[in-house]
């Protein structure tokens, strides 16, 4: 695996008046996965609150765009790039490192031994569930991934002696809870039991993964709770939502910062797709009946939250700080019709690539983050200029084949998808072609078949008359 040495930036620029050294509020923190969606913006927002930020990243997610053939809607910078104008915009240092976490695990090692974190993010896991359920060899990947790289983590951090003096911050997934309906709010991690006998007890909250990709999390989990118990680790795992917009506040201010932005049927969350049906005025497509109900929260938000845990770091030898990293939740019909509002789409139901719950509630806590000051951005503020800013200006660049499921989650599921026209990875279903080619769209779906075709019309009409 190659990897390449720190890249500071000078650049002859004045930096900004920065804590010493001697200031406790200025930590080193290593960034795992700084690459990627969430990761980028998370180290700049970290860079500029004055932290030494060093960015550890394989690149994986970028291989992934040429496997898919389906890059980022914003066109991304390389790594080098992003970090050599940070450096000019900020005036501040972003330092790169290109290993392997969960293969190289002598090259993390070695670098924990060197630069003796006081902080690690651990966002390097592959982070989606569709593209996790896609077939036997990006199951396996994932499990290996990010099993593999959450382990070698925590084993390197206890052989280098760091502890009690290195805070681990991982981003985990509301999904580990599962999404049936829970019957009440669902705390944040742990319950409070009775064993038999009366005895009083405090447990993980049970794990209810609906994905391979769900299962490494709850995975990731039980190895902090014994890497915490066993060896003092100090641990903070975020339960976080569905993340939507694209850019933050850091990643604004130059084009070359931009954040990427995911709308193929793999990697795009249910909300980046919709946006971008909406910039090109094509049906929102909402699997089954659109009463699942999940949790969001924008990328700003998760970057602060993040910053809110690393200063908020558990004692060495506390329990695994567990934070539901969240902002609202919506069902994905009411999100679509909340789009559909703005914008004047249509929204279409197609049959469901995934096995889950055609409805269920979701009623979370966040009062962790609340009590330290969270304050969230919410889709009714931030949504219209999504569409516009983001969606609407970079639309030129959509690949319309890619936004129908290509991914089941089992082959009864892909029998359903196929016989609906619903999938895209079968013949042309869901190619439409230009913008606003309603007909076009409803035909690819359809594969020729008129049944299908006259079910798929009276859905638009049904949505039309109810909207």
């Amino acid at each position: 695996m190659e990897t390449a040495a720190a890249v500071p930036s000078t650049n002859g620029a004045a930096p900004p008046a920065e804590p010493t050294m001697a200031d406790p509020g200025r930590k080193t923190v290593l960034v795992l996965g700084g690459d990627g969606f969430c990761g980028w913006p998370t180290a700049l927002h970290l860079s500029e609150a004055g932290h030494d930020v060093i960015i550890v990243d394989n690149l994986s997610r970028r291989k992934i765009d040429l496997e898919l053939e389906c890059a980022s809607l914003t066109p991304i910078a390389s790594m080098n790039e992003r970090v050599r104008v940070w450096g000019d915009v900020s005036g501040r240092d972003i330092r790169f490192v290109r290993l392997d976490v969960a293969q190289d695990y002598d090259l993390l090692a070695a670098l924990l031994a060197a630069e003796r974190p006081d902080a690690i993010v651990h966002f390097a896991e592959q982070r989606a569930a569709p593209y996790s359920m896609k077939g036997a060899r990006e199951k396996r990947y994932t499990v290996d991934n990010n099993v593999g790289g959450t382990h070698n983590l925590l084993t390197a951090v206890v052989e280098a002696g760091l502890a009690a003096h290195t805070h681990i911050v991982h981003l985990g997934t509301m999904g580990v809870y599962g999404y049936g309906t829970s019957g009440g709010e669902i705390p944040e991690g742990y319950i409070d039991v009775l064993l038999p006998g009366g005895r009083p007890s405090k447990i993980l909250h049970p794990a209810y993964p609906g994905s391979v990709y769900h299962a490494t999390k709850c995975l990731d989990a039980l190895l902090f709770q014994f890497y915490s118990r066993n060896d003092g680790l100090r641990v903070t795992d975020l339960h976080q939502g569905i993340v939507w917009g694209t850019n933050t506040a850091a990643t604004a201010r130059d084009e070359r910062l931009i954040n990427r932005f995911d709308y193929d049927s793999d990697y795009g969350t249910v909300l980046n797709r919709f946006l971008v049906q909406a910039a090109l005025d094509v049906p929102l497509t909402v699997y089954g009946t659109g009463g699942q109900t999940r949790a969001f929260i924008h990328i700003s938000d998760t970057a602060k939250c993040v910053a809110l845990a690393i200063g908020n770091p558990p004692e060495a030898g506390a329990p695994v700080e567990i934070f539901n990293q969240v902002a609202e939740t919506h069902r994905v019909r009411d999100l679509a019709a909340l789009v559909a509002a703005k914008t004047g789409t249509k929204v279409a139901n197609i049959a469901n690539p995934r096995k889950e719950a055609a409805e269920n509630d979701l009623d979370v806590s966040n009062a962790k983050f609340r009590s330290l000051g969270y304050d969230p951005v919410t889709l009714e503020d931030g949504l219209l200029d999504e569409v516009v800013g983001i969606a609407g200006k970079y639309k030129g660049r959509v690949d319309t084949g890619k936004i129908m499921p290509v991914s089941f989650w089992n082959s009864s599921r892909r029998k359903e998808c196929v016989e609906a026209g619903a999938g895209g990875g079968v013949g042309n279903g869901g190619a439409f072609a230009a913008a606003g080619d309603t007909e076009g769209m409803l035909h690819a779906l359809a594969k020729g078949d008129e049944a299908t075709l006259a079910k798929l019309r009276a859905v638009l009409q049904e949505q039309s008359v109810s909207s």
